[in-house]
């Protein structure tokens, strides 16, 4: 008698492999929530839908699969939004789902709960699209499309508003199931010249970015086949291990890095849109520039191509090896001497934040997930300081660049990969963005280490107003004790102002039965 319109939406995402959703149940998405239970998929609480559509992205990045968040309808979804402006600049597959107000009463401000003026069309700005549907059937439908569009091409957010009264109304269908699809593959002609240029190159390099995460293996070889030094963006990092001798990391907002591009005679950029947000006011240029995307928009985007290979990265970097020399390319000591500037160039804006990233990453297992946010000791810490052997280990938003990220991030991270070590690193300006969600990881007994590197406000902010000839202002905040905090919490809290303390608490709080706080106070 309940098979509704929340069936055909909930049924069609279990069917489509989702087992895990993040949200809040409100008066309206209830229909929603009945169905979890009956199709096994869990439903994640946190205390906030922007904390939910953080989580969801996070579960989307290190999994590869999309996260899905469930809002109620307006201040719910609204709460999502800026998850969901993150999720399409940082290209994650992420489906927010919504109840909207009763079919006809849209737009008529009859002062109904939750009635906003077109909550679908202000999604639709932020979002590959949104659409509101108009019947159980047409749930279905979009929920499907949406699975097929994130498979199809270059991952991107979207929303589905279901009216109450659709959500409620009786459902005699079948759920949706996935489709194939196809994925564009390179001319074969293009492939040819670009493996010629590459391979008669004297100085080839490889800039890979998040476009890249699923092609690993085979960039490892391209890179082993030419002798060529990697650097990826942030989003890319890891997709060749950072202890490999032909990466340079996630290095290209460094000059020395765009140096080399500008030098190399056969540059190869694979999945990234070489964004400001990595470069930081610079460029990427070469002398010979091969570019390859699945999205044809990208190929002369913020750096001209000479050559341009539309299609998968996975797919394309094979078709690639198959035109080279299939012996490896002598080690020209190149990479080395570039990563070895790299390392100098980053190591001042870094200070005691290196040292952190450093002594985080001895202590944590090598295949854990690190969550950062936009805090210095991420962006210039963590970035360049804290080596990853793999892609999709690193959560953070470097285009969107939003405080509060993180601590979620850590959360969704930690539910999507159970018994992976997750470990939560950020400034106590982004802390107090989404401190509330600290209560989730303790009501999912998640042994997650959040340390939080205490500057007494917005550091990087103070030294932008200062560089202005601009008095303090705004900027120098007071902190809690996030020790204390964690405690009346239910967790665990540790204070120091020691580097050197930092490995033990860590490994502590790996053991521990729920997360700890660590308070690192700089100041």
């Amino acid at each position: 008698m309940n098979r509704n319109g929340g069936a055909a939406v909930v049924e069609t995402l279990a069917a489509h492999g989702i087992d895990t959703v993040f949200g809040i149940p409100g008066t309206h998405n209830l229909e929603l929530y009945r169905h979890f239970t009956a199709t096994g998929i869990r439903a994640v609480t946190p205390r906030h839908e922007q904390g939910a559509g953080y989580a969801a992205g996070a579960y989307a990045w290190v999994t590869g699969r999309p996260g899905v968040v469930v809002t109620t309808s307006g201040p719910g979804l609204t709460n999502a939004m800026t998850a969901a402006a993150t999720a399409y600049a940082e290209s994650q597959p992420l489906l927010v789902i919504s109840p909207g107000m009763p079919t006809g009463t849209e737009g008529r401000d009859l002062g109904q709960l939750h009635e906003a003026k077109n909550t679908s069309a202000a999604m639709d700005q932020l979002v590959q699209w949104s659409r509101r549907v108009r019947s159980s059937d047409e749930a279905a439908d979009a929920v499907a499309d949406a699975f097929t569009g994130f498979r199809a091409g270059r991952p991107r957010p979207v929303h589905i508003e279901i009216p109450v009264d659709v959500l409620e109304q009786q459902w005699t269908g079948t759920p949706r199931t996935p489709v194939d699809v196809w994925l564009p593959a390179a001319d074969p002609a293009c492939v040819s010249r670009a493996a010629d240029v590459l391979s008669k190159a004297d100085r080839p390099l490889v800039i890979a970015g998040g476009g890249a995460v699923d092609a690993q293996a085979e960039v490892t070889a391209l890179a082993e086949r030419l002798g060529a030094a990697v650097a990826t963006t942030v989003n890319g990092k890891g997709i060749v291990a950072e202890s490999h001798p032909l990466s340079v990391g996630a290095s290209v907002r460094l000059p020395a890095l765009q140096e080399a591009a500008a030098d190399s005679d056969g540059l190869l950029l694979i999945g990234t849109e070489l964004g400001d947000s990595d470069l930081w006011g610079g460029q990427i240029r070469g002398r010979s520039v091969i570019r390859c995307d699945i999205d044809p928009a990208q190929l002369h985007k913020n750096c001209p191509a000479d050559h341009v290979l539309l299609g998968d990265a996975r797919a394309t970097v094979r078709a690639l090896l198959s035109e080279l020399p299939d012996d490896a390319a002598p080690d020209s000591g190149r990479a080395a001497t570039l990563r070895a500037h790299c390392h100098e160039e980053a190591l001042p804006d870094a200070g005691i934040h290196a040292e952190i990233n450093t002594a985080l990453r001895q202590a944590l297992p090598v295949d854990s997930v690190l969550a950062g946010d936009s805090s210095q000791v991420t962006y210039f810490g963590s970035v360049h300081f804290f080596d990853m052997p793999a892609p999709r280990r690193f959560c953070y938003s470097p285009g969107f660049a939003t405080l509060g990220y993180g601590l979620p991030a850590g959360l969704g991270a930690a539910i999507a990969l159970p018994g992976t070590p997750v470990a939560v690193l950020l400034g106590d300006g982004a802390m107090m963005f989404a401190v509330q969600e600290l209560a989730t990881l303790v009501q999912y007994r998640l042994p997650v280490p959040v340390v939080v590197v205490d500057s007494g406000g917005y550091q990087e902010i103070l030294d932008q107003e200062r560089s202005r000839d601009i008095a303090p202002i705004g900027v120098e905040l007071n902190s809690p004790d996030f020790a204390a905090l964690a405690v009346a919490m239910g967790a665990r809290g540790e204070r120091t102002t020691s580097v050197a303390d930092l490995p033990d608490l860590i490994t502590s709080a790996l053991g521990a039965a729920g997360p700890t706080v660590i308070h690192f106070d700089i100041r």
